[in-house]
């Protein structure tokens, strides 16, 4: 299953730099704490965001006849012809990954808001129900799981407990520190969720045969395997 924060714009902030910071809530659960409510990240949200190297349009390409990506290739094929076909089609099928992407964040959200959640608080109530049977993490291995800050782990963690989503208890191994479980609740908004994306998926991906799925698997993790 999707981590959608993964694929969902992500900022990083302060002194853990490198890690994802808490995203404001789309439900209102209640006050956002988050520190992107500081005066400092609202600054970055002024700073516009840089050019991409190719286009990612948005909806269905048609069912016949060139899309938005051919345009795109065959205008730099015009204008720069000294570069090499072959790249100008890799960079096509680049584009088409990124109109992929962004198509399945989009279908995502949708599947969130639906739900009440926003990418952070999904993200967190699918790492605790996929942790096991009693759906129970600390908040270390959530913020390790999500690869985040504690301060903004432990925001979501409010939202969510105030919504009824989470409960956290002291741990009895360790009486410093707490286990989050999901709720009943929870546990019946997150599988909701994910079973309605994954409806959505299924869909999407009838249009593959095994063959051309399992390609499509081969060459996805040949290119990732290929960044340094």
């Amino acid at each position: 299953m999707i981590n959608y924060t993964h694929v969902m714009k992500a900022r990083t902030h302060g002194a853990d730099a490198g890690t994802r910071t808490d995203d404001a809530p789309l439900t209102g659960y209640g006050p956002d704490t988050s520190a992107m409510a500081s005066t400092d990240m609202a600054s970055l949200d002024d700073v516009p965001e840089p050019e991409d190297f190719c286009i990612a349009p948005e909806g269905a390409a048609p069912e016949v006849g060139p899309d938005q990506v051919d345009e795109f290739i065959e205008a730099w094929r015009l204008e720069r012809p000294d570069l090499d076909l072959g790249t100008l089609g890799a960079l096509g099928c680049f584009a088409r990954m990124k109109w992929l992407t962004k198509n399945l964040a989009a279908m995502a959200e949708q599947v969130m808001r639906r739900h009440g959640l926003n990418a952070g608080e999904f993200d967190v109530l699918a790492a605790l129900r996929r942790s096991g049977p009693r759906c129970t993490l600390i908040p270390s291995q959530l913020s390790a799981l999500l690869m985040m800050s504690r301060a903004g782990m432990t925001n979501r963690l409010d939202r969510l407990e105030a919504a009824g989503l989470v409960e956290r208890a002291l741990d009895p191994a360790d009486r410093r520190s707490f286990r989050v479980r999901l709720t009943d609740k929870g546990r019946a908004v997150i599988d909701a969720a994910v079973t309605e994306h994954a409806q959505l998926v299924n869909r999407l991906d009838a249009v593959l045969s095994p063959d051309q799925r399992a390609s499509l698997d081969e060459a996805l993790r040949a290119l990732l395997r290929a960044f340094p």
